[in-house]
């Protein structure tokens, strides 16, 4: 039976369509980025200088942002990060993200296509605090679509 209530954020997976992949390769703190934006294209009509015509142009996706604790497992995701930052070799890779429920299973799922990495961030070193360091990995892509998950 199909439940009504919001889904929350908190359990999520995010996998890469990546070879090879390691168990942290899945494992992220927050996934931000997924939004798509319809860019506009201003058109004037002549004779009419009250306003301009605002006419769909095209589509537009934010930047995906990936958030982890650093480890020092061996990682699929952050070898091919490295290998398109230092030495230009880009290999674009599909990954899904999927929202869970208590059990583990998708209840919403998004399909994000052709993604190379921006950059790879680590977080500040500080003697004086005790925090895990953060790695920021942020992704461009062409386009995400949602799949669809039956409810059973």
């Amino acid at each position: 039976m199909a439940n009504n209530d919001p889904i929350v954020g908190f359990h999520f997976s995010v996998i890469f369509e990546l070879l090879p992949q390691f168990s942290i390769d899945t494992k992220f703190q927050s996934v931000t980025g997924l939004k798509a934006t319809v860019e506009m294209e201003a058109y004037k009509e002549g004779g009419q200088n009250r306003y301009t015509h605002q006419l769909p142009f095209r589509t537009g996706y934010q930047d995906l942002v990936l958030k982890r604790g650093l480890t020092s497992d061996m990682s699929g995701v952050s070898l091919w990060c490295s290998n398109a930052i230092e030495n230009f070799n880009f290999a674009p890779a599909n990954l899904l993200v999927s929202l869970l429920n208590e059990k583990g299973n998708p209840v919403k799922a998004w399909y994000v296509s052709h993604a190379i990495p921006l950059s790879v961030d680590y977080g500040d070193f500080n003697a004086e605090e005790n925090k895990i360091v953060i790695e920021t990995i942020t992704l461009k892509y062409n386009s995400f679509k949602e799949i669809p998950i039956p409810s059973f």
